[in-house]
């Protein structure tokens, strides 16, 4: 359809009367949020996202002086082809300098292709596929939210090693659940748990009982779902429909944010472990930001939308340290330069392009524990940005210990 590769301009130029920066192509930078803005990941990320994006510009807007800033926002329906054909079209036309959120495993693989291809940088969300910061890595690729084995890693092993160590997935049938499968099955291995079973749920399914009810079946003591959104609601709210909340298995979200259980209800999600890269509640200054993002969307942030002001803020910084949008030098500023702010503190980009961040353990409170609206997670504890992602040594990201690798 045309309206599906529409783009929307949501920030204009600062400063447009004070002369433009020679180094800055077109006069303009511009950047590109793609993502689901209305399909089933898009509370996740979607228009929140954008606002994130553009509220970084706004907070940047002193230290930007000349420099004109565009965004542009385009939804991908969680289709490949679609996705590609924008951003495509964005670097060869439109002359957007970077792309942000993206927030689907098959989408991000195929831009990761192309800033390759027209060197261009990406700052990508909510991903979970490994093989974006592995094998297909890029100089100018960025993960700043997490990966499948990140939010694996905490629950797996803190779980197992309590002696709930036999486990069953249930997961969407696509790139993101089977990574995120693979990846906690070789960590319940190696902390000396057993897979006993999974299965996987079609992409728009909206009746997942016979998955849970081959769950149940298993007897495993955890049940971990590896999808995320309307998919994880809707799993969610069946499960308690058939009373599996009666504490005989544990249930683990592999990707939960704040905007699923709002979604769900506390009542519904109460329990629910997890690993998330943020939390607003966390500190003065995410509590600061959140407050003032919830102003304008009504709703607390959720984690992803965080992450994308985290790195539209870090992008720009590089820009007007360098006074320029040019590719390499400021990707290799990125790089040099620590991202401290209130979603990450002391945080640095990997040669694989990984953000190394800390990342949270928590679980779901019930309604009688929420003091206020939004007060929705328990932190049981912090998981070293070392513990939480795979070790360098294990990763097959040929930057790594290679040619152009950023670590030397």
């Amino acid at each position: 359809m045309k309206t599906s590769i529409r783009t929307w301009i949501f920030a204009a130029a600062w400063a447009v009367t004070l002369p433009a920066f020679g180094q800055i192509s077109d006069d303009v930078v511009r950047l590109g949020v793609i993502n689901d803005q209305s399909g089933p990941f898009s509370a996740l990320s979607g228009p929140g996202s954008a606002l994130a994006v553009n509220m970084a510009v706004e907070d940047m807007r002193s230290q930007l002086g000349a420099i004109k800033v565009e965004v542009v926002v385009a939804d991908h329906q969680n289709k490949p082809d679609i996705g590609l054909t924008i951003v495509k079209r964005w670097f060869d036309v439109d002359k957007v300098d970077a792309v942000l959120d993206i927030a689907n495993s098959a989408v991000a693989l195929g831009v990761q292709s192309l800033i390759k291809e027209k060197n261009k940088i990406a700052m990508y969300g909510p991903i979970g596929t490994t093989d974006l910061t592995g094998k297909q890595c890029a100089k100018t690729g960025f993960s700043w939210q997490h990966d499948s084995y990140a939010l694996v890693s905490g629950p797996v092993r803190a779980l197992t090693q309590s002696g709930l160590d036999t486990w069953y997935f249930v997961a969407a049938d696509f790139a993101f659940g089977k990574n995120m499968v693979q990846e906690a099955k070789a960590l319940v291995a190696a902390n000396g748990g057993k897979t006993v079973g999974e299965t996987y749920h079609p992409m728009n399914t909206s009746d997942y009982s016979s998955f849970l009810l081959q769950a149940q079946a298993s007897d495993a003591k955890v049940v971990m779902f590896a999808n995320g959104g309307a998919q994880l609601v809707n799993s969610i709210k069946q499960w308690k429909e058939f009373g599996m909340q009666d504490g005989a298995q544990r249930p683990v979200a592999a990707l939960l944010t704040l905007s699923d259980v709002h979604a769900a209800s506390l009542a519904v999600a109460q329990g629910l472990s997890a690993t998330t890269a943020w939390y607003w509640d966390l500190n003065d200054d995410s509590r600061a930001f959140a407050r003032r993002f919830f102003e304008r969307f009504k709703a607390m942030p959720t984690e992803s939308q965080a992450s994308m002001y985290s790195a539209a803020t870090h992008y720009l910084k590089a820009v007007v340290a360098t006074q320029t949008d040019a590719t390499d030098p400021v990707a290799s500023h990125m790089r040099s330069t620590p991202v401290n702010d209130m979603y990450a503190k002391n945080a640095v980009l990997r040669a694989d392009g990984k953000l190394m961040h800390d990342f949270l353990l928590i679980t779901v409170k019930s309604p009688a524990e929420s003091k206020e609206p939004w007060d929705y997670y328990r932190v049981d504890g912090v998981v070293a940005a070392k513990d939480a992602f795979a070790p360098e040594s294990a990763s097959d990201c040929p930057l790594i210990n290679g040619a152009g690798s950023a670590s030397k």
